[in-house]
């Protein structure tokens, strides 16, 4: 069993397809690409393993450049058939307000599996990919080609407790979460958005929370905080059967800044508050 951050990273980045890999206990400093398809992750548990970086998009990068979003995680997967159970993943950059976004989680996979686990950031927590289609031809030559693929890209998270304050759940992957915890924590702006979808209309599935508690912590102030707003138009988000703390909104979506987003976003809900948008779907 690997049992330093160095013997972590080399470990999972020459792991064998298929094969399942064991972490200790322990607050792990690493950037991390998983790239071989079929690897089974296991942390000694969600508050146990952790995996810590500090990315965020105004950082200057080794090429000269800011960082973007995109290049901003603690871990990326980029390889399809992964699952990932009892750890922690952490972008611990703070200050969004002035350092931009800080990504904990991108997954650019198809059937991914996530179970027991805790994303912590701030901005941009967890992406979802694909990127959406103009994003993937802006960033030719910027991110590499494993970041920015044309693919059918699946996920399912489980149990899991997803932290952060704007847009912290975003991209254009077919996502459910079940049984999930999605907290807004405190952000100097005082306004948070959970998730951010940028699903195209040929996508008849987006992000879907079935049974999800959305909390806060301390400081996040009443009616702050909306469900989801779109990244672009169509962007698809179903909520079923969750729970709701004070600090959300009573209009509940947000239709993205001065655009006319809310004449295409797909938003549904069941059961549906009083107070919702007039734009959003009982499901």
């Amino acid at each position: 069993m690997p049992t330093s951050s160095v013997d972590i990273l080399n470990y999972l980045e020459n792991a064998p397809a298929g094969g399942i890999i064991q972490l200790p206990p322990g607050t792990f400093r690493l950037k991390l690409k998983i790239s071989t398809p079929g690897l089974t992750i296991r942390g000694a548990g969600r508050d146990l393993t952790k995996i810590v970086w500090d990315d965020y998009a105004q950082k200057i990068a080794d090429d000269g450049k800011e960082f973007n979003t995109f290049r901003t995680w603690t871990v990326a997967v980029v390889s399809d058939h992964v699952t990932m159970e009892d750890l922690t993943i952490i972008n611990d950059a703070g200050h969004p307000e002035t350092k931009g976004q800080e990504v904990a989680l991108t997954v650019y996979g198809d059937d991914f599996h996530m179970r027991n686990c805790r994303l912590v950031s701030t901005q941009d927590t967890l992406f979802l990919g694909p990127l959406p289609d103009d994003l993937i031809e802006r960033y030719d030559g910027f991110l590499t080609d494993d970041l920015r693929q044309k693919k059918y890209c699946r996920q399912y998270f489980e149990n899991c407790l997803i932290e952060g304050t704007v847009d912290f759940i975003f991209g254009c992957g077919e996502t459910l979460f079940e049984n999930c915890e999605i907290r807004s924590v405190y952000d100097a702006r005082y306004t948070g958005y959970a998730a951010a979808p940028a699903h195209p209309l040929s996508q008849t599935e987006g992000f879907r929370f079935h049974n999800c508690a959305f909390t806060c912590t301390e400081g996040v102030n009443e009616k702050s905080i909306y469900l989801a707003r779109p990244w672009r138009d169509y962007g698809l988000c179903v909520f079923e059967d969750c729970t709701y703390g004070t600090h959300i909104s009573p209009e509940g979506f947000d239709k993205w800044n001065d655009t006319n987003r809310d004449k295409t976003a797909r938003f549904y809900e069941k059961p549906m508050p009083e107070g919702r948008v007039s734009w959003a779907k009982k499901l």
